[in-house]
Parts: structure tokens; C-alpha cells; sequence
């Protein structure tokens, strides 16, 4: 089972348009996929001690060492992943080890494209995560209302889910 974890509050998120579109791609592609809105998973910020032990926190931390894969959507706020995905990631910490892990970013413009190289590095140091190097990055104008208007940045989603897939599953087959 692959897992997308869409990391805005916002009700009109183009994150979550990323998210969804992933999961299409997914189920299209013949795998189970679970779409998770952050938003429904109120997380404490992390203090280093009493955090730990929220049931929001324990559920997430069991899906995503249950996950063959994880995309993140995650909308770019100031040259930087919001701070819901940072926090998520510091509180369900060691669940994320040697997972396979891709990334769907909107963003408001295009100068924020290396903004995930950061907690890219994060994951793949601390986690031994596997980051796929090719990732989504959406700017505002291809969203159009409540959908994604690019035909290139949807290939793009489908790419990225097929190198979830094909990763994953050999990361399966070969412990």
C-alpha cells in the first residue's frame, strides 16, 4: 500500500490537488493508495517529550511504517515546506526509516523550486530515506479553479507515481 500525505490546512489547497491527482495515478497504475489530509490529523507541535504520545501521532507513525512508498504534498511557503509537514516529520521521526519518499510542491512562483532540498537531505540522512530525485513542482498558474489545468505537470504526477511504484516494489522484493 502507497501512502500520499496532502500537508495543507487550506479547504482550496493546490497541494491537495497534487495529492488527489496522485492518487488517481496510483490506483490507475493498479496499487492500493491512501490519501491522507493532514488537516484531519491535528498533530501537537513537537516539544521533545510529551508530543510523542498523541493518538493523531501513533496513527500516523503506523501508516506510514505500513507504507511501501509516501508521496508529500506539501504547499512551498517562504522558500520552505510548511510547517504542518516539518512538524510531522519531527514527531513521527524514526517511523520513516529507509521509506521511499517523493515530493508534489505548489508554490506561488518559481523561484522556490530547490525549497525541499532541505528536508530532503533531513530524511535521507536521518532516516535513510530514499528520495526520488525527480519531484512535482507546480506553480499557481496551472491550477484553474478547483483542478489542475497542465497536461505536462499531470505526466509529470504519473511519472512520479510510477517511479514510487517501481522503487518501492523493488525495495520490497530486495530487503
Amino acid at each position: 500500500m502507497y501512502l500520499i500525505i496532502a500537508c495543507s490546512k487550506r479547504e482550496q489547497s493546490n497541494s491537495r490537488l497534487l495529492a488527489e491527482a496522485a492518487q488517481r495515478a496510483v490506483k490507475s497504475l493498479g496499487h492500493e493508495v491512501e490519501l491522507i489530509h493532514l488537516k484531519e490529523y491535528p498533530l501537537p507541535f513537537c516539544d521533545g517529550e510529551s508530543a510523542y504520545s498523541d493518538p493523531n501521532v501513533a496513527i500516523l507513525a503506523e501508516k506510514i511504517v505500513q507504507a511501501e512508498g509516501v508521496l508529500l504534498a506539501c504547499p512551498i511557503y517562504n522558500y520552505s515546506i510548511n510547517a504542518m509537514l516539518k512538524n510531522m516529520i519531527e514527531l513521527t521521526g524514526q517511523n520513516w526509516q529507509e521509506k521511499v519518499v517523493g515530493f508534489l510542491c505548489a508554490a506561488g512562483g518559481t523561484s522556490s523550486y530547490m525549497s525541499i532540498m532541505g528536508i530532503a537531505s533531513i530524511m535521507m540522512l536521518d532516516f535513510r530515506c530514499l528520495i526520488l530525485p525527480k519531484f512535482v513542482y507546480a506553480t499557481e498558474e496551472i491550477f484553474e479553479g478547483n483542478r489542475i489545468n497542465d497536461e505536462d505537470v499531470e505526466q509529470r504526477i504519473v511519472e512520479l507515481s510510477r517511479s514510487l511504484i517501481r522503487i518501492g516494489t523493488a525495495m520490497r522484493n530486495n530487503p
